[in-house]
């Protein structure tokens, strides 16, 4: 039930529900990956099911197409959309120019592609991951098993001319054993708390052999959908330059907190 929710699961579905909301028949959805992206899949399911909504779905990690076959949505490899109408994903961090870090949940690189392949792409996250300044969070770097530590070193090498705080990297792990993305890849987390030139850092980083594509997402996101764990919502165009205020009032039989909950 809605009661049940901590305010900052409550965020994240007033902000993936009120998303939702700009998704329209016919179209083609890239969809993302990650908690608050969950909650949009199984609002748009809810859509599917209850409002015969007709969309076609590309995850953008494997688990993220199996909670959309399983909620009903349509899925689609990125081959056979060709070109998205729109894609809805978190983040882990946002700032004010609607920059992001993303790859907490290891999806980095099929995110990325997804998103760049989109009309549009639309931000939804709770209020906490917003940030004055990018790098508080990791950066993630999806990097190939071969020579993950030389490749390693290297980073470390450069980012000592980079204008970053910190500069230790760490392998992510998977219990005991290193963490493989769907490509069979690994992550190399960067902990630098402050990214002072995220351009100059996305560009460096992805010039050094072994590093597939890096966590910062600069000039892709169009709106952010913010929620709070009181059921407001900012939506922020970029764009537009504009700010629009919403309230979602939740429901203590809604079949969505149900399903969750199940």
């Amino acid at each position: 039930m809605s009661g049940e929710l901590s305010p900052i699961d409550k965020a994240k579905f007033v902000a993936a529900k009120r998303a939702a909301e700009f998704v329209e028949d016919g179209m083609r959805v890239g969809l993302g990956t990650g908690s608050t992206a969950a909650w949009l899949v199984r609002c748009l399911g809810e859509m599917v099911r209850e409002d015969g909504l007709k969309i076609r779905g590309v995850p953008t990690s494997t688990r993220t197409a199996e909670l959309a076959r399983d909620v009903g949505i349509d899925v689609i490899s990125l081959d056979e959309a060709k070109w998205l109408d729109l894609t809805i994903d978190g983040a882990d961090e946002f700032d004010g120019e609607l920059s992001l870090i993303k790859g907490g949940g290891g999806a980095l690189l099929q995110e990325k592609i997804v998103a760049t392949a989109s009309d549009q792409m639309i931000v939804i996250a709770d209020i906490g991951k917003e940030v004055e300044r990018l790098g508080a969070f990791p950066l993630p770097l999806e990097v190939i098993p071969f020579g993950w530590q030389t490749t390693k070193a290297l980073i470390e090498e450069t980012l000592v001319s980079m204008d970053v705080l910190g500069r230790n990297t760490t392998l992510r792990m998977n219990g005991d054993v290193p963490y493989f993305t769907d490509e069979g890849n690994h992550i190399l987390d960067l902990h630098l708390n402050r990214i002072g030139n995220a351009r100059q850092l996305s560009l460096v980083m992805n010039q050094i052999p072994g590093v597939v594509e890096n966590g910062l997402f600069l000039d892709v996101c169009d709106k952010v959908v913010v929620g709070y764990g009181d059921g407001r919502v900012e939506i922020r165009d970029i764009n537009a330059g504009t700010v629009e205020i919403d309230r979602l009032d939740f429901l203590e039989d809604d079949n969505l907190f149900t399903d969750l909950m199940d």
